[in-house]
């Protein structure tokens, strides 16, 4: 089974995909992304390669005869992507060089611009899960593209509130971000030619980074060439970063936000919305982690369980101890 089912209290719908579930567990000697494994080429630096489980589907079955008018459902359209970041089995992204990450770059604007060309995809998302603590089971350096039928919640949100800031104070609201987190300094990790890497002032996790352009730009592809570079520079530094808090591999969510495609009811967004990274680190210590229990994931009311502006101090850390050790 694979559709969407409205949920007429939250005006969202949920993806319903129980064939995931029969997903197969890999043999520990054996991975599908690494070359000799006969799905993927022989050599790659990077590749795009379809889900094999995927939640949405460009020819998408006919929803199971189970709601009803006020249970709406529909199929299940939309693209799943996995992108191999590197061809090495055990490479962190910190580890590859800059020409290699902004192949990692172009293929995720080459992607947007090819499913954008879908009229019924509406959001184009990249993102990427690390670590067992978030439930990765294939190790190999990897992230997904999702193309959605449908805006996701929080990003419908994102938009409206972008969109009603602008039209009351005839500025960007991540562009207002920016200035106030360079104007108190403390919350900023790191920072290059294009872009800002800092803890938001509101940041629910205590490692949360956002990494923001610093001129106005909706998506990647808007991207000079110039700017592109350093974005690969900042997502290299960021994750060297992580891996350098506690000297071990960092598990964290990516989540890189982007102007919609194909949604003329949210007007002109490249005016008011503002390309940014948002990471979703779960650690809050070494060996702890900050778990969404009753009250985040119930009530939506999210708890930070560390100040931000020290752990902003320890992530500095981190950068200065990854800068020292990655220029030797």
């Amino acid at each position: 089974m694979a559709e969407l089912r409205w949920n007429p209290l939250l005006k969202d719908w949920t993806i319903v995909a129980s064939h995931r579930q029969n997903r197969p567990q890999m043999p520990k000697a054996w991975c599908p992304f690494c070359p000799g494994s006969g799905k993927v080429p022989e050599n790659y630096d990077i590749y795009r390669y379809d889900n094999d489980f995927p939640a949405l589907d460009q020819s998408p079955p006919e929803p199971e005869n189970v709601g009803s008018d006020f249970y709406r459902t529909k199929p299940a359209y939309g693209k799943c992507e996995v992108i191999l970041y590197s061809p090495k089995h055990d490479a962190l992204i910190w580890e590859l060089d800059l020409k290699h990450l902004r192949k990692l770059v172009d293929l995720w604007c080459e992607r947007y611009i090819e499913l954008s060309k879908d009229e019924k995809i509406k959001y184009i998302y990249p993102f990427e899960n690390r670590g067992k603590e978030v439930g990765v089971t294939m190790p190999h350096p990897h992230g997904q593209i999702y193309g959605y039928s449908v805006v996701p919640l929080k990003l419908q949100l994102e938009l409206e509130s972008s969109r009603e800031y602008y039209e009351e104070n005839n500025e960007c609201l991540i562009c207002r971000m920016n200035k106030e987190e360079e104007e108190f300094q403390k919350r900023i990790i790191i920072e290059n030619e294009d872009f800002i890497c800092y803890l938001p002032f509101f940041t629910d996790y205590p490692f949360g980074v956002f990494i923001v352009s610093k001129e106005h730009r909706s998506k990647m592809i808007d991207f000079t060439e110039r700017e592109k570079d350093n974005f690969s520079s900042i997502l290299k530094d960021i994750t060297g970063t992580f891996d350098s808090i506690y000297d071990k591999v960092f598990p964290y969510m990516m989540a890189i936000h982007q102007a919609p495609v194909n949604s003329a009811e949210y007007g002109d967004y490249d005016k008011y919305f503002h390309f940014h990274v948002e990471f979703y680190p779960p650690l809050r210590e070494s060996d702890k982690i900050k778990y969404n229990a009753s009250s985040e994931t119930g009530a939506w009311a999210n708890c930070n369980p560390r100040n931000v502006e020290e752990t902003a101090e320890e992530l500095r850390e981190a950068y200065r101890k990854f800068s020292s050790k990655n220029s030797k």
